[in-house]
Order: C-alpha cells, then sequence, then structure tokens
C-alpha cells in the first residue's frame, strides 16, 4: 500500500520510469479494466426497453439494500469489538508485535489503511513507547571494541552499488568471470568479505540502503524517512569519524539530481559537507531509460577529479561516498558499452543482471586501482555494498528456469566487501544490512561514539547468524539461532521506526 506522503514522491519517478514499468504486471491491469467494464455495462443499460430497465432497477436496489445491511451489520460487530478492547488504536497496538503480523497493517480496504498511516504520524511519544524503546535497548548485546593491536585507517570510503547481489561474485557462467575486478580483491588476504548480507531496505530502496550502512538504523515501517523525518537528529559514520578526527573532509558523489530521495538535505544532515550531483559530471556514456551517466564512466570521472587533487588530500583524513546508478531495473545495457557475452538460453532478465553487474565491475576496478595505487593507500579502507537486491518479483520465475539452477540465489543477498581492511577474512554466515554500521566502526576504531547502532558486528563472538529482512519480515538464519533472538531482530524494525519518528535516537 502506498502511504498518503508518497504521493508527494511523484516527481522522483521521472528517473525511475523504466523501473517502474519493468515492475508492472499483467494482474495490475484488472483494476482498470474492471471499472470499464463497469462503464460499459452502464451504457448497455441505458439502451434497453423502459419496463426492463424498471426490473433491473428494482432488482439492483434490492441487491443494494441487501449489501448495505450486511455490511452495516459486519460494520457494528467490528465496531463493538474493537471498542471493547479500547478503541483502534488500542486495539491495533495489542497485535503490533512480533508474534501476531508479518506486515505493517493488516487492512482490508485502501482508505482504511491510509487512515492508520495518517493516524499514526499523529501519535505522540508517550511512557509506554519510551519504555518499549527502553527495554529493547538493555538487551541489546554491548558494543565490543577490536584489540588496539589491529591497524587503524583514517580514511573511509563507501560505494554503494545500485542493486548488487552476491551470486553474481565469483560465479563463472560459461566459463567467463562476471566480476573479475572484485573477484581479484575479495581473493585478498587484506580483505573482508560477506557474501549473505540480507536486504532489510523498505519504501525508501536506495535511500534505506544507505541510512542502514551510514546510521545503523533500520528504516521506517512505512513511508521514507528521508521525506517524512529528514531534520530528524541522525548519528552517522561521518559524524563518528569527525569526533575521531577533527579535520576531516568529507564528500558525497551520484549522478543522481540533489532532490533525488532529498538527498541532498540527508546527507547534509549526516554530516558530509561536499557534494557533487549529476550536473557536476560529463554525461557521456548513457546508460538506462533516462540516459544518466554509466558507472564506468562515472568511475573514470571520479579518478579524474581525485587526480586533480583538492579532494581526498593525502595525508589528511577523509569520508568519501559514492553512489552508482547504472544497476537500476531492468539492467539494459546499451549493445556498445556490453563487455560480456552469453550463448545460453537464460531467462532475460537475468543474463541483463549478469552483464550490467560486469559493467558495473568494470568501472569498480579503475577506481580501485587507482585508489591502491595512491601513498596514503596503507590509511585507507574502501567499503562496497550492494544497497538492496536487485531482482525482486522476477527471481522466483528466475530461479524456476533450468538455465539458472545452481547460478542465481533464491536468497535476497547483497555484498559486504571491504578493501585494505586491517582485519580480512570470509565471513559466510547471514547478517543483516543493520549490521554492516557497527561492524564498520569496529574496523575503523571509532569505538568513543555513543551510537553504536542497531545491528551487531560481525566480530563480536555472541552475534547469532541471524536477520530479519523487508519482506514480510523474512528471516533467515546459519544454523539453529534461538526464537528469543529472531523475536528481538524484529522488533527492532518497530524500534527503530520509533527513534526515527520522534527523533530519539541519540541524547
Amino acid at each position: 500500500m502506498i502511504p498518503l506522503e508518497s504521493y508527494l514522491l511523484a516527481s522522483n519517478l521521472s528517473d525511475f520510469t523504466a523501473s517502474v514499468i519493468d515492475s508492472m504486471r499483467w494482474i495490475d491491469a484488472l483494476l482498470p479494466l474492471s471499472t470499464l467494464i463497469c462503464i460499459y455495462s452502464l451504457h448497455k443499460r441505458k439502451n434497453r426497453g423502459a419496463e426492463a430497465s424498471r426490473r433491473e432497477r428494482g432488482a439492483y436496489a434490492l441487491r443494494i439494500k441487501q449489501y448495505a445491511l450486511t455490511t452495516l451489520a459486519a460494520f457494528l460487530l467490528s465496531v463493538i469489538l474493537i471498542f471493547a478492547k479500547g478503541g483502534p488504536e488500542k486495539a491495533f497496538n495489542n497485535l503490533d508485535n512480533a508474534n501476531m503480523y508479518t506486515c505493517k497493517v493488516p487492512m482490508y480496504t485502501i482508505f482504511g489503511n491510509l487512515i492508520h498511516e495518517t493516524n499514526q504520524q499523529k501519535t505522540v511519544f508517550t511512557p509506554k513507547i519510551k519504555a518499549e524503546i527502553d527495554n529493547w535497548m538493555k538487551h541489546q548485546p554491548a558494543y565490543q571494541p577490536l584489540a588496539d593491536s589491529i591497524a587503524r585507517k583514517k580514511t573511509l570510503v563507501v560505494i554503494f552499488c545500485e542493486s548488487l547481489e552476491s551470486w553474481v561474485i565469483n560465479r563463472k557462467v560459461e566459463g567467463k568471470e562476471i566480476t573479475p575486478n572484485l573477484n581479484r580483491y575479495i581473493a585478498d588476504c587484506h580483505t573482508l568479505y560477506a557474501p549473505h548480507v540480507l536486504t532489510q531496505v523498505k519504501g525508501g530502496r536506495s535511500i534505506d540502503g544507505q541510512l542502514l550502512v551510514s546510521t545503523g538504523l533500520l528504516p521506517l515501517m512505512s513511508g521514507c524517512y528521508a521525506m517524512q523525518f529528514p531534520f530528524t537528529h541522525y548519528p552517522s559514520l561521518v559524524k563518528a569519524m569527525k569526533e575521531e578526527h577533527p579535520d576531516l573532509s568529507s564528500y558525497l558523489m551520484t549522478v543522481d539530481k540533489p532532490i533525488t530521495w532529498n538527498q541532498s538535505v540527508v546527507a547534509e544532515n549526516f554530516g558530509i559537507s561536499q557534494m557533487f550531483f549529476n550536473d557536476q559530471w560529463v554525461n557521456d556514456e548513457k546508460v538506462g531509460s533516462r540516459k544518466k551517466l554509466g558507472d564506468v564512466s562515472f568511475m573514470k570521472q571520479i579518478v579524474a577529479k581525485l587526480k586533480k587533487g583538492g579532494i581526498m588530500k593525502k595525508g589528511k583524513s577523509n569520508y568519501l561516498q559514492i553512489v552508482t546508478y547504472s544497476g537500476h531495473n531492468p539492467f539494459v545495457l546499451p549493445d556498445n558499452l556490453k563487455r560480456i557475452h552469453f550463448k545460453g538460453d537464460y531467462p532475460e532478465k537475468m543474463r541483463d543482471f549478469m552483464i550490467m553487474a560486469n559493467y558495473t565491475d568494470h568501472g569498480l576496478g579503475i577506481l580501485l586501482d587507482y585508489l591502491k595505487s595512491r601513498p596514503d593507500y596503507k590509511d585507507m579502507m574502501i567499503v562496497i555494498i550492494g544497497d538492496h537486491e536487485g531482482l525482486a518479483a522476477d527471481r522466483k520465475p528466475i530461479c524456476e528456469s533450468p538455465a539458472a539452477k545452481g547460478i542465481v540465489s533464491d536468497k535476497q543477498f547483497t555484498p559486504f566487501i571491504v578493501v585494505n581492511a586491517p582485519v580480512g577474512g570470509i565471513y559466510n554466515k547471514v547478517m543483516g544490512q543493520v549490521d554492516q554500521y557497527p561492524t564498520i566502526l569496529n574496523l575503523m576504531h571509532l569505538d568513543h561514539y555513543k551510537w553504536k547502532g542497531m545491528g551487531q558486528s560481525i566480530f563480536d563472538p555472541r552475534k547469532y547468524p541471524a536477520a530479519v529482512g523487508s519482506d514480510n519480515m523474512n528471516v533467515e538464519t546459519t544454523g539453529n539461532v534461538p526464537e528469543k533472538e529472531i523475536k528481538r531482530l524484529t522488533q527492532a524494525h518497530r524500534i527503530s521506526d520509533f527513534l526515527i519518528r520522534y527523533d530519539k535516537i541519540i541524547k
């Protein structure tokens, strides 16, 4: 269900038209078709004889009365039951726990849902909500720093790769590596790689991915924090680094417009001081329906800016955030930019996804090789993240195809890659996107920053290999995980919503 405030985001769709069209299904046509059929039926009745029309009107009026009386009886019964439980909001809140529902609100009418969402925005912070937050926080495992003997880094580069999934990494199809550059860096003993990061974004999609990694918060249960609560006091990796390194310089580089997902306001609130948007790049390699700058040229231009100087000065502490674009659904790359081809009879979306991942990987290779050549590379840590899963509703039919067997994952896993990490290795257990924030705090030795996030570092030996995603609170685990922990992870989504909504994250 689309929340009321999301209709104000319609302008954002201009950059994602192809993704919206690609997500449509034949069943979506039922609503407009049913309306057209009703109009046609009424038009035909007008042309019938007077007597037939009179009989039809009488029968129609009787059916309307019967329907109205039945609906009224059901409505009155519902009202009595609801008010017996203390009213609409209290009745819903009694169901609002991990054991009673798998979606935000079970509603059977469009307007019922919209009214509920509107009322939720008007709610006030109560002692009961505070107690619920405090109780959850009390059971959150305490943050554990890494040993002081582990090397310290003072520059952090975070690259959000649009829709990048883990199954394409270290994967050969027809003898060809899909992501040869990422594979090369993952093979390095100084790289930390976690392939089983469960997608936890919600209505904000890409901007939710930035929230999870940059702040260690889970997204709103409904709607988009960047539009509803852009001025909440958010903690962030940038602010944590600023405390440790007062001379920090911070940058955002993206091919999007400043207004897309309210990015400029959000980035500033997260502490980023200098931003490069779509108008600061030469669009010489057009990709997607909106002909935006492709990832390879984008990476080349980033390298050119860094080589010029003035940005990411050597010897200083820096934070650089890069957001790619080309991986947006429907993943169609112009023929002249394709670097890999497949002969097999693969589902079209699967083929396009692999080709696009290979294209983005080539761009990443250009950037990574440049960063590695810098004299300050030893002080730098580079994090590469899939901002959310990409196949969405196409995953099931693709996985059912014989050609996809053993290649495409049926899980919504994205990669967490840390190049030049002070602690390398492979973490093969399940983790959530929200666990990336405390893991980065660990690796960067940002131990004194007050906000440790709602996740748990993968270096914490107490961490259970589990995560609760955003697809109807789907649960993924490695092995057996206590039900009590699953419940705590599920409740975290609701608690994070409270923290953002009422600006109670960190004081």
